[in-house]
C-alpha cells in the first residue's frame, strides 16, 4: 500500500508540474526535463507513468476535465426545473473558474489549441453529458431554444472564461451582482 501511495504521489507531482509549466510557459516550452526538475525527480521517472509528453498532456487534460465536472455538477439535482438546474451548474462553473484558475486556464488553453488528441477531447466532452442532457430536456419541455449544444455552450458557459480572466476581472469585478447579471444574460440567450 505504501508503495502505491508513493507512486501516486510521483504521478500527481508530475501532473502538477506540467500544469504549472504549461500555464506559465505554454505547451512547447514545457519540456520533459523542466517537468521532471519541477517535480523533483529524474526525467526517466516520467516514462514510468506516461508514454511520452503527448500522453502526459492528454492525461492531465482528462484529469482536469474530471475535476471541472465534479465542481460543475456539485449539488446538481436532475429533479429541479430546467432553469434552476442550469443555474446551479452555471454558478458552479463560475466558482470553478474563479477559484481554480490554474486548472481553468489549462482547460481554456486546451480548448483553443490542437495540442490535445481529438479522441481525448471527445472523451473529455463526456464529462459534460449531464449538462447536455439538461439542455435536451429543456428543449423537449419547450423551455429553451432548439439549438445545438455547442451553440448553447458558446453563449452560456464559454463567456465565463472571458469574464473570469484576471485581466478582465479588473475592468468588471465579478461580485454577486455582476454574476447574477451574467447568469441572466446567459439564461436569456437560450430560453424560449
Amino acid at each position: 500500500m505504501a508503495i502505491r501511495q508513493k507512486c501516486d504521489k510521483k504521478r500527481i507531482a508530475l501532473l502538477k508540474a506540467t500544469l504549472h509549466l504549461v500555464n506559465n510557459n505554454g505547451f512547447h516550452d514545457a519540456p520533459m526535463s523542466k517537468i521532471a526538475k519541477m517535480a523533483e525527480m529524474s526525467p526517466a521517472t516520467i516514462y514510468i507513468y506516461f508514454e511520452n509528453k503527448q500522453d502526459l498532456i492528454n492525461q492531465l487534460y482528462l484529469e482536469m476535465k474530471a475535476v471541472f465536472s465534479a465542481q460543475a455538477f456539485k449539488n446538481y439535482n436532475e429533479e429541479q426545473c430546467v432553469k434552476e438546474s442550469f443555474k446551479q451548474i452555471w454558478y458552479n462553473i463560475a466558482k470553478f473558474k474563479l477559484n481554480q484558475t490554474e486548472e481553468s486556464n489549462f482547460l481554456s488553453q486546451c480548448d483553443n489549441t490542437p495540442i490535445i488528441d481529438e479522441n481525448i477531447k471527445r472523451e473529455g466532452l463526456k464529462h459534460l453529458q449531464p449538462l447536455v442532457n439538461l439542455w435536451e430536456r429543456g428543449v423537449s419541455e419547450k423551455i429553451i431554444k432548439p439549438v445545438s449544444p455547442y451553440l448553447m455552450y458558446a453563449f452560456t458557459i464559454y463567456p465565463l472564461a472571458f469574464l473570469t480572466n484576471t485581466q478582465h476581472k479588473e475592468h468588471c469585478p465579478l461580485n454577486n451582482e455582476k454574476l447574477k447579471e451574467a447568469f441572466n444574460i446567459a439564461w436569456d440567450s437560450i430560453k424560449l
